[in-house]
């Protein structure tokens, strides 16, 4: 189910009429009387938009506006006032808001404008599932955790795994308890035992102190193999009995104890062609494999991509100290049509690319620098294709782009800070600090 959209409005009879457009639209309503009513919802409540009227006593939503931003920045904010003014907007729009809606204004345009800027996402917390693909498995995955089923999820790299097996611990019994993950690709072989079961002090040269291994970290809670077929087969052997006995004994130790942890396991490999190769013990793999979950590949959920990017943004944008911008319809239409070889890691690549390279309020399908497609700055002379082949070539990592890109629009600024910083879609503050970083790994900067 998807997070709720927040209405903050004093008139009762609008706030009514308001939540039936929502609710008829298909969105969960909650409802707030002012400001200081709507920062006590938010308190306790994760929301996908705050629709707020402008004029109200004794907070009105301008205020609320700002609080918002300085507790929950990236939570999307919508205005909407009869009162409204274009310096009003425009002064709104730059303290953080997403969209200035003026009253009146139709049903529809509501709806689209709340489909438009509203953050996707669903209860499930970090989990977004819009594609009729994802609802099925993550409703499966819910009845899963309620057992203590052993889950084996499969798919490609990138899709998520790791998030799916903390949605099943979340919405499990276990979910007050730890949730440990051990990478059993990144973990030396010479460790591997170690790591798992722990060890006593002397039992090794270099053991220096006792060590408490994952699974006693992991006692009452959930306990997750990442890409499990990287396992050696010995130590293979080992983990099969702690899974049916539930019982460990540390690395030079003589006493075993026992255990209480549910176990998930996640590969990006077949893991039953893997038991036929022998690189996998088919034994374990029947321990593990009581509930399997293959987790699609982002191509196979096209109606995923445009939430997750626009929850990307949301997050990335925040991190950035500046409103996350707006898909325009093009770009959307390049992130349905791309493929997604890498999935949803590659798609959070393209993300942070493109707030880089797009600093307005809007990011177009060039800004997306997608394989193929040559990188468009914004209006700015951020970053120029030139015939001179004595000028210095733009940079193409991201790092060096957002550099580049900060430096031209500053001096195209004429150096004013203030006007550089709206350009960039970023507070005066982090443009500072972000000059301070380059003037101590270059010295002088050339503006």
């Amino acid at each position: 189910m998807s997070l709720p959209i927040l209405i903050v409005e004093d008139d009762d009879d609008l706030r009514e009429a308001l939540t039936d457009t929502l609710e008829l639209g298909g969105h969960a309503v909650l409802t707030a009387t002012d400001g200081a009513a709507a920062l006590m919802v938010l308190e306790r409540e994760r929301v996908a938009l705050v629709l707020s009227d402008v004029q109200m006593q004794p907070m009105d939503g301008e205020a609320l506006l700002i609080e918002v931003k300085q507790r929950y920045p990236w939570l999307p904010v919508m205005l909407m006032t009869a009162y409204g003014m274009v310096e009003r907007a425009v002064a709104a729009l730059h303290a953080g808001a997403c969209h200035y809606l003026p009253k009146p204004f139709e049903p529809d345009q509501l709806l689209q404008e709340v489909a438009k800027y509203m953050l996707p996402g669903s209860e499930d917390d970090t989990v977004i599932a819009e594609d009729p693909a994802m609802r099925g498995l993550l409703d499966i995955a819910r009845r899963v955790a309620a057992s203590d089923a052993s889950v084996l999820i499969s798919g490609e790299s990138g899709t998520g795994k790791e998030v799916l097996a903390r949605f099943i611990h979340r919405a499990s019994s276990r979910a007050d308890k730890p949730f440990v993950a051990v990478n059993c690709a990144a973990v030396p072989e010479q460790l591997l035992e170690s790591t798992f079961f722990g060890h006593e002090r002397g039992a090794f040269t270099g053991a220096a102190a006792q060590h408490v291994g994952k699974f006693e970290q992991a006692n009452g809670g959930t306990l997750l193999l990442d890409e499990v077929t990287e396992m050696p087969l010995p130590l293979q052997a080992k983990l099969l009995r702690v899974l049916q006995e539930r019982e460990v004994e540390r690395v030079g130790g003589s006493k075993a104890f026992k255990v209480d942890v549910r176990v998930i396991a996640t590969s990006n490999r077949d893991v039953a062609q893997a038991v036929t190769a022998g690189q996998f013990r088919e034994d374990l793999y029947y321990r593990l494999n009581v509930f399997p979950l293959a987790l699609p590949a982002l191509r196979e959920r096209p109606s995923d991509v445009l939430p997750l990017a626009r929850a990307m943004l949301a997050r990335h944008a925040a991190r950035m100290g500046r409103r996350a911008p707006a898909l325009d319809v093009a770009a959307q239409r390049q992130l349905e049509a791309h493929p997604w070889e890498g999935n949803i890691r590659e798609l959070d690549n393209v993300v942070q690319r493109a707030l880089i390279l797009a600093p307005g309020d809007k990011i177009e399908a060039a800004h997306l620098y997608l394989p193929g497609q040559p990188a468009k700055p914004a209006a700015t002379p951020a970053i120029r294709s030139s015939a001179n082949t004595d000028e210095p070539t733009a940079p193409t990592d991201i790092k060096g782009l957002e550099k580049h890109h900060i430096l031209e629009t500053l001096k195209a600024c004429g150096g004013v800070r203030k006007l550089a910083a709206e350009r960039l879609g970023m507070s005066e503050r982090t443009l500072r600090y972000k000059l301070q970083q380059y003037r101590e790994e270059d010295g002088e900067l050339p503006i």
